[in-house]
């Protein structure tokens, strides 16, 4: 007896949360990653309290303590322009993989440290591991995610890097700086196994001329469906991807007749490289994801977070400094988890003027705070100076400092404001000059301190974050909701400014007038 069966053309609706949750697992391998990077990131302010002019074992000083704090900042940017080419030959997939590997070795190499070059060689490779897995993150969580649900997606990236962040700084209370290195050799091979379960993403297999696989890819990260029910996207995409797989010289040229195969590799390389990373729809993006790196990272909290320990206890906070560290990475999670809801209320360019103006007010609290109450000899490098009466107006400046500075919206833009040709080389260099910046900030605090005293380190913290609070209202983009290619088009064409609120309109039509 034969039974035959009806197939229904059109497929079940595939459920809201079965499609949320397909895209979750898939970014679980990059999240993972992120946990690795926070972790990573804070090791030295777990480290460099033990490290300190230590009575036994490895021991550093206040140069060596400088170097350390700040040389995987230095490194990183290394780690972040390889990743860019990386990522766009071996693809966004086997990119996250490969980057574990790096730091595998980095985290074992930090446990068997046995003198100060295995030291700063172990924590130079750790910056340069949290370099190379940027391109690899942000254009993977970017490339699958649907525009409804990519800020969230990659507002929680940075949820994990916070958690990371927290981590390392418990652990620097119940264990000491090796142990915590070797428990974070568990992270990079659970993000290895993990990226081993989920596909690459579809508008690069599309590129490759993979349509087959970049179906099947679609359909698992839309909830494990079938062809049908994707296809309306799965054509848009083509579309898309089809444009990407012209020559960008004949493009660029408006040559109808490439014959750019036949060119010397050397010219042919150096043209495509002008027109990829030199046209405005790349360098616009680049110049507002640089910029507002530097205003973040230069508005506060980032430039003293190796010597975190020492600096509560030169404002007299009380409580312990590893605790205040360890409370400051769990205040960090919890804005991470407020960012998620407000870029799904208010999107993502009023949390970014919120926050930045917020740091700088904070900054300039703290610099009243030491300009008023603290000696001019006081200083976080020597103990000895620190004040013997406590306060907890600083400790409540510094945890608003920390909650402000937690959202770091320009990890989640850097996902989505660049066209897919220049995406992943294009986020390599902003990340580079991210840390570049980190490295500026973290090394020269000191010198900073001395010059200056705290009081005017974070009167300077504060310049930097209100400067950067009018820079963003003029030139951030609201990319919420948007696609990848509508984004595009924002920097195509005319230069823009992006205002648009009762303040900014009231003042347009005055100039009308």
């Amino acid at each position: 007896m034969v039974i035959k069966l009806q197939i229904d053309d059109k497929a079940p609706t595939v459920s809201r949360i079965r499609s949320i949750g397909a895209q979750a697992i898939a970014t679980m391998s990059p999240n993972l990653l992120l946990l690795n990077l926070g972790m990573a990131i804070s090791f030295a302010t777990i480290a460099l309290p033990d490290l300190l002019n230590a009575k036994e074992g490895l021991s550093l000083d206040e140069t060596q303590a400088s170097w350390f704090g700040s040389l995987s900042y230095l490194t990183q940017p290394a780690g972040a322009l390889l990743s860019g080419p990386l990522v766009d030959f071996f693809g966004r997939k086997k990119g996250t993989f490969l980057v574990n590997l790096p730091l595998l070795f980095a985290w074992t190499l930090m446990y068997f440290a046995w003198n100060l070059p295995s030291l700063f060689i172990a924590n130079g490779l750790l910056g340069f591991s949290t370099g190379i897995m940027e391109a690899p993150i942000n254009s993977y969580v970017g490339e699958i995610s649907e525009p409804s649900v990519r800020g969230a997606f990659c507002s929680i990236t940075l949820l994990f890097t916070s958690l990371g962040v927290f981590a390392m700084y418990f652990l620097g209370t119940v264990v000491t700086w090796r142990y915590a290195a070797l428990i974070s050799i568990g992270i990079p091979v659970s993000s290895m196994l993990l990226v081993l379960l989920v596909p690459e993403t579809p508008v690069w297999l599309l590129v490759q001329g993979k349509e087959k696989e970049a179906l099947k890819a679609l359909c698992y990260l839309r909830g494990w469906t079938k062809p049908q029910n994707v296809q309306e996207e799965f054509d848009q995409l083509s579309v898309y991807s089809k444009n990407l797989r012209k020559c960008i010289i004949c493009v660029t040229e408006q040559d109808k007749t490439c014959q750019h195969d036949t060119m010397n590799p050397i010219k042919r390389t150096f043209l495509k490289f002008r027109y990829v990373m030199f046209c405005k729809e790349t360098l616009r993006p680049l110049q507002l994801i640089v910029l507002y790196f530097m205003f973040y990272v230069m508005s506060g909290l980032t430039p003293v977070k190796p010597n975190m320990v020492n600096v509560c206890g030169a404002f007299g906070m009380p409580n312990d400094g590893k605790q205040i560290v360890m409370i400051v990475g769990a205040i960090t999670c919890i804005s991470s988890l407020c960012l998620v809801a407000a870029i799904k209320l208010l999107g993502k360019r009023k949390p970014a003027l919120i926050s930045m103006l917020s740091t700088a007010v904070a900054c300039i609290g703290l610099s009243v705070y030491a300009k008023i109450n603290l000696d001019e000899k006081v200083f976080s490098y020597d103990v000895t100076t620190f004040p013997k009466e406590t306060s907890y107006t600083p400790l409540i400046l510094f945890y608003l400092l920390a909650f402000f500075t937690g959202p770091g919206i320009t990890w989640v833009l850097l996902g989505e404001v660049f066209p897919f040709r220049s995406r992943a080389s294009a986020q390599g260099v902003a990340a580079a000059s991210n840390y570049v910046f980190m490295f500026l900030g973290s090394k020269t605090f000191i010198n900073l301190e001395m010059g200056v005293s705290l009081w005017g380190a974070f009167a300077t913290y504060a310049a930097f974050g209100f400067v950067g609070t009018i820079y963003l209202y003029f030139f951030l983009p609201e990319t919420e909701g948007k696609s990848l290619q509508e984004i595009e088009t924002f920097y195509s064409g005319e230069l823009r400014i992006f205002p648009d609120d009762p303040f900014f309109n009231f003042f347009k039509r005055l100039r009308r007038r």
